[in-house]
């Protein structure tokens, strides 16, 4: 393996193939791992993509790279923010992503990037953020600057805002949910310091060669990448386990001097919300309670708290373990677009085999790449190519909600929610009868394992509507008590 290495190394010096190696994978997969190896072997250097671990503090809930960890292979974008600036974006991490990529290929190092924040990732691999000039005058890493407009504009009510974008930009409010205040905002901050509407914005961006509905093309030619999956049970016992270890390295301290340092003075002003910044870190907003229990607090009280607080973390942890897997096989292996490059799988459920399962295939495939050749280990298999529309608006108004995005208005179909109005329009309105009631379509095999539940069919009751938008938004097609399809 060490032959191999060296070979790697000097066509890494010949030609840079691949352009970047991008390791993906839920929380506990052993990222960090593989990418400190990867980087001692192949002189290549990390790229922390993680919007937690850019935050100075909350180095164990945030899971961080250890001193002697970061002494094997050199890290970047880790505790280089103030965690008191809430206005570090998305946006602000690219730039100096991407800045940092282009040094390292200049000094012929290999850009290893790792880390679980699904927007960062994909800044770095597409253009998919606008380049309109007026982004981020302001650095972001705590100087003084104007007060956030975005975060002024997150203040007011999710229906006033969506108001307004209605009126300045209604092809964007259309695709937005009028609960989603952030994404609201971000729009409107967009037409206030361009004078131009988001949804414009968009259109040219992936109207660019090589861009798709989805966003504008690839910013760098055949990266590599690597989905570290495991079995959900065992990743599950694992990210207990993990907690557990947390919790013997000193997670309690940690979250108790933080608090003291920089939340306390937050919570007591009423000024804290949880939304913003390293404050948002799953694992502190789980033990607010127990931090903020009053002194007169007994001790069983305070441990009752903290123990609550130690579940909930278990729980938001698995949850959150779900939730990147469903990113990387939504944007990765359902090819929603023909700019998404392959991925090659690494099983990392039985870690005694470590090498054999994930270090060794990832070393042979970036070996193969480097020499031109096909890597004997093939990409994980395409597991279909329905274009769905992820910006579809659908409204239900037997339920009372907006649905955005065709997924989801099939999961909310199939809901027991949506079953149990039905049933109640049926008592109440004995006109509706089966008839009136139109079943909705099965989903493929994928959807229905990650999206819905086992329930068995669900019906579009009259009422529900629905509002497509591909990837012309002026194209715009109600459907009265028709069940979307793909």
């Amino acid at each position: 393996m060490a032959a191999s290495a060296r070979s790697v190394r000097c066509a890494l010096r010949r030609a840079m193939v691949p352009s970047l190696v991008v390791i993906l994978g839920a929380t506990g997969t052993g990222k960090s791992k593989l990418a400190i190896e990867i980087g001692k072997r192949l002189q290549g250097e990390i790229i922390s993509a993680d919007s937690m671990q850019v935050y100075h503090g909350l180095d164990i809930i945030t899971n961080k790279v250890t001193a002697e960890e970061c002494a094997q292979c050199r890290h970047h974008m880790i505790s280089c923010v103030d965690p008191l600036v809430s206005s570090y974006t998305v946006v602000d991490f690219r730039n100096k992503a991407l800045a940092l990529i282009d040094d390292m290929h200049g000094r012929n190092k290999l850009p290893v990037i790792v880390g679980g924040t699904n927007y960062y990732i994909e800044s770095l691999l597409w253009k998919v953020l606008l380049d309109t000039g007026q982004e981020n005058k302001e650095s972001g890493d705590g100087g003084d600057g104007s007060p956030d407009r975005k975060l002024e504009l997150e203040k007011l009510e999710g229906a006033e805002l969506h108001k307004r974008l209605v009126e300045v930009d209604p092809k964007m409010a259309a695709m937005l949910h009028p609960n989603d205040k952030r994404k609201i905002a971000r729009s409107l901050q967009i037409h206030e310091e361009t004078g131009v509407p988001h949804s414009h914005w968009l259109e040219e961006q992936r109207g660019q060669e090589g861009g798709d509905g989805l966003g504008g093309p690839l910013r760098y030619p055949d990266p590599c990448i690597f989905w570290l999956h495991a079995n959900m049970d065992a990743l599950d016992r694992r990210l207990d386990a993990r907690v557990d270890e947390m919790l013997s390295a000193g997670l309690i301290e940690e979250l108790r001097d933080f608090h003291v340092r920089y939340n306390q003075q937050k919570v007591q002003d009423d000024s804290q919300d949880y939304q913003h910044g390293i404050f948002q870190s799953i694992g502190f907003k789980e033990f607010h309670d127990y931090l903020t229990a009053p002194e007169s607090s007994t001790k069983q009280e305070k441990d009752t708290l903290r123990d609550k607080g130690i579940e909930a973390l278990k729980i938001a942890t698995r949850r959150y373990a779900r939730k990147q897997n469903k990113w990387v096989r939504s944007r990765f292996l359902k090819r929603p677009g023909d700019n998404v490059p392959v991925v090659y799988g690494l099983d990392v459920t039985d870690v005694s085999r470590w090498e054999e399962m994930v270090l060794n295939p990832a070393l042979q495939i970036l070996d193969s790449l480097s020499k031109g050749e096909e890597p004997a280990i093939a990409p994980i298999r395409v597991q279909g190519t329905e274009q769905r529309n992820k910006r579809s608006r659908h409204s239900c108004d037997l339920c009372d909600k907006v649905i955005i995005g065709d997924l989801e208005w099939t999961a909310h179909l199939k809901s027991k929610k949506h079953h149990y109005n039905v049933r109640k329009k049926r008592k109440s309105d004995p006109a509706c009868d089966q008839s009136q009631v139109t079943t909705a379509p099965p989903a493929s095999a994928a959807v229905i394992e990650e999206n819905l539940s086992k329930d068995s069919c669900a019906a579009v009751a009259p009422g529900c509507s629905e509002t497509s938008l591909e990837s012309s938004p002026d194209t715009r097609t109600t459907h009265k008590k028709v069940p979307v399809t793909f």
